[in-house]
């Protein structure tokens, strides 16, 4: 499908999205595009990724496990369940391997300036909440602290047989995400299926759960992924390059922008949904800005972001 971005009566940027919707039984009732072109899933697997944490030993109450799934905005909330999950098994900051950064969401980055941060912390990456999981996998199993990110890490071994089991695609050769982990190769087709499971297999209900029950902390409510995610009812997760996967009742969405756009790859997603029954009246209501955000011009509307109709 394509997502047109019109301004002025003018069609400014054409985006290709790739999409699939796999039933419960496997099948699939909706195909778009190329639903196997290479990718590499990024952080849209954090629910698999922190499933293994789960199995590991990691005890995560299903806050502190949506933290463990999320890519988070930088909030206080955030940071204070993050802090707890480290604090819990020992283990501080220091021991985190992702990168430091600024907080992903502007006035999340605005609030901590206001505090009197004057430096990017390990603390603020979006995906401090996966790696503060692992690390405390890896203390209830017994493996080493050091080199948890390297591919050959019995962890990284683990979630590499996870994925493969539940994308049924071969996910290696590992790439390395901008987070410093390993990320997994895979396709939409494959992110599809893996979201069917999430909510079919029991092995990925806590994770499913606490992604459903918490998205404003999975994600926040300012991103489309959060925006969809409220109103959804079931595991929703963006991964970076324009990536996002769904599920509700076995069945898995994924959607992929081909230019990596993640508000056109929502879109995508949401177009899915709708054409397989799945967007009920009031959902499509709430979700109109999302679905077909305004362009502005001269603080005034003159265009408008939409997918095309075309079947």
């Amino acid at each position: 499908m394509q997502v047109r971005t019109v301004r002025s009566d003018l069609t400014e940027i054409v985006d290709e999205v790739d999409a699939v919707v796999v039933a419960p039984d496997g099948s699939e009732s909706f195909v778009s595009g190329d639903a196997d072109r290479p990718l590499f899933y990024r952080s849209a697997i954090k629910p698999l990724q922190a499933t293994v944490a789960l199995e590991a030993g990691a005890d995560l109450p299903p806050e502190h496990l949506a933290l463990a799934c999320a890519s988070h905005g930088g909030f206080p909330a955030h940071l204070a369940i993050v802090e707890r999950i480290l604090a819990d098994g020992g283990l501080t900051e220091d021991d985190l391997r992702c990168p430091p950064a600024w907080p992903l969401a502007t006035s999340a980055r605005d609030l901590v300036v206001a505090n009197g941060t004057r430096r990017p912390r390990r603390l603020f990456h979006n995906c401090s909440g996966k790696h503060a999981a692992w690390l405390r996998a890896c203390r209830a199993a017994g493996w080493p602290i050091d080199g948890y990110l390297e591919p050959d890490h019995p962890l990284q071994r683990r979630i590499v047989q996870v994925v493969r089991d539940a994308t049924g695609v071969e996910p290696e050769p590992v790439g390395v995400d901008g987070c410093g982990a390993p990320t997994l190769r895979g396709t939409v087709r494959g992110l599809a299926r893996a979201f069917s499971r999430l909510t079919t297999d029991d092995r990925f209900t806590a994770a499913a759960r606490a992604i459903d029950r918490f998205p404003a902390l999975v994600a926040d409510d300012l991103r489309p992924d959060g925006r969809f995610a409220m109103w959804w009812g079931g595991p929703v997760k963006v991964g970076a390059a324009g990536l996002v996967g769904a599920a509700r009742n076995g069945v898995g969405l994924a959607a992929r922008s081909r230019s990596g756009d993640s508000g056109a790859a929502v879109m995508g997603l949401i177009e899915a949904a709708r054409r397989v029954g799945l967007l009920v009246p009031a959902m499509d209501r709430a979700l109109a800005d999302v679905s077909a955000p305004p362009v502005m011009g001269g603080g005034r509307i003159v265009g408008r972001t939409s997918v095309d109709e075309r079947p």
